[in-house]
């Protein structure tokens, strides 16, 4: 038998190259180029077997030309120099019929980056089929003696990241990363859980899969409560789902304009700057973006080139900073954050569990999972979403009985007004995000949703 061969990217040294080469073709004023490249292997199951297993191998690299204010951009999935060369030529003949760009910036000079290396683990980068569907069969076979419909996905990628320009800027990142979600059904049950981590081995999976198993047997049979106001203790994933929506409106430009819950207005309406500086949040909520966690140790730059360094985001409650794009910055003469919006996060917890949570709480409800979140109301960010895969009443400090799933309508602001306690952070996803305790969670409907 001969097994395929595995991590086929191309290396930090020949992705560096293929930028050099393509900035050495440019006629214009000014060129940036950015390529990327990844291999994803990715293993579904359903009813307690494997379904698909796929691997795939991606390749892109992107020229930006510039004649003065004008530019545009082409790209080309092929590493041959002569499909590099004609992409270059096609984004010169795009950008010299361009119209100017009001909010044009110019090309970035040489940045200087973190000397640290990004997490990158081989085995990870090389993990067999075989040993994936080993794996899953680990899982299968517990919820298969424990009676119940297991499923989800087990995906590990490895991805590399190049920049450069005329101006001489360069840079060049890979990384790993390995996810697993299981989602076990048993008549009238359900329950789900994730982890994510920049390597294999750190993946708790047989623990999550017992766990989801045995919760998903403890949520049949739910009972109804009433709608209404109560206090939510949030699982880490179920409260990551709400507060990234306050992450992702963290934006300079709309504030300032005024469309955005960071907006300050005077009296006509008018918008007359943002809340930065304010105390709009419990003071235990504290975050930054801080790829260097030892959770994330993520990438060291962003996609236009600037630094993703340590940043204040709230400290003590108070928002000490939005996210400004190089355009926006100039105009308000602020210092540019990187990104759209800051990222990635890492939330403060404490050395509280969520069973801690539950057993300080009188009376409340327990959430697993925040599914379907929508906006109400961007300008007030208000949200509306449901629970789901395993919802709880807590009473007297323990968990009481199952009960039927609910619909939200919250503003996000708000309810980090009301969060009174936070358990331990886990990673979620690309960012780091604790459970927490929140009073007055609003709920308005009954749901007939699992």
């Amino acid at each position: 038998m001969t097994l395929a061969t595995l991590n086929t990217l191309i290396t930090k040294k020949e992705a560096l190259a293929l930028i050099e080469f393509a900035i050495a073709q440019s006629q214009a004023d000014g060129i940036f180029v950015s390529l990327s490249a990844s291999e994803t292997a990715l293993s579904r199951f359903s009813e307690n077997q494997i379904s698909q297993n796929v691997r795939k191998n991606t390749f892109s690299l992107t020229a930006t030309s510039y004649f003065g204010k004008r530019s545009a951009s082409a790209s080309t999935t092929e590493l041959d120099k002569n499909a590099i060369a004609q992409t270059v030529k096609r984004a010169e003949d795009l950008a010299s019929i361009a119209p100017e760009d009001p909010e044009w910036v110019e090309l970035l000079p040489s940045q200087t980056y973190s000397d640290r290396t990004p997490a990158f683990d081989r085995a990870t980068a090389t993990l067999s089929p075989l040993k994936k569907g080993e794996i899953i069969q680990q899982v299968c076979s517990l919820s298969k003696d424990a009676g119940v419909n297991g499923s989800g996905t087990l995906s590990t990628q490895v991805s590399l990241n190049a920049i450069g320009n005329s101006a001489g800027l360069r840079g060049c990142d890979r990384t790993t990363e390995a996810d697993f979600s299981f989602t076990a059904r048993i008549d009238n049950g359900s329950s789900w859980n994730r982890c994510t981590a920049w390597s294999i081995d750190q993946l708790p999976i047989i623990e999550l899969t017992e766990k989801v198993i045995q919760r998903a047997i403890t949520s049949c049979n739910p009972q109804t409560i009433e709608p209404g106001d109560y206090t939510v203790i949030f699982e880490p994933w179920a409260f990551a789902s709400l507060f990234l929506w306050v992450i992702w409106n963290l934006d300079a430009r709309a504030a300032d304009e005024g469309r955005s819950f960071m907006s300050r207005s005077d009296d006509s309406g008018k918008p007359i700057g943002n809340k930065v500086g304010e105390q709009l949040f419990n003071p235990i909520i504290q975050v930054k973006r801080h790829a260097a966690h030892p959770l994330l140790q993520g990438g060291r730059f962003f996609g236009n080139g600037l630094s993703n360094e340590d940043l204040d985001i709230i400290t003590d409650g108070v928002p000490q900073t939005l996210s400004y794009s190089r355009y926006w910055a100039k105009e308000q003469e602020k210092e540019p954050t990187g990104a759209m919006y800051p990222s990635p996060i890492v939330m403060t917890g404490s050395d509280q569990t969520v069973a801690d949570l539950i057993a300080s709480t009188e009376r409340g409800i327990l959430v697993s999972r925040a599914w379907y979140v929508r906006y109400v109301n961007p300008r007030t960010l208000e949200v509306t979403g449901m629970t789901r895969d395993g919802t709880f009443l807590i009473e007297n400090g323990k968990i009481s009985h199952p009960i039927k799933n609910l619909r939200f309508n919250q503003c996000l602001p708000e309810m980090l007004k009301n969060v009174v306690a936070l358990s331990q952070a886990k990673r979620c996803g690309g960012s780091v995000i604790p459970g927490c305790k929140v009073k007055n969670f609003h709920f308005s409907s009954i749901t007939d949703s699992i």
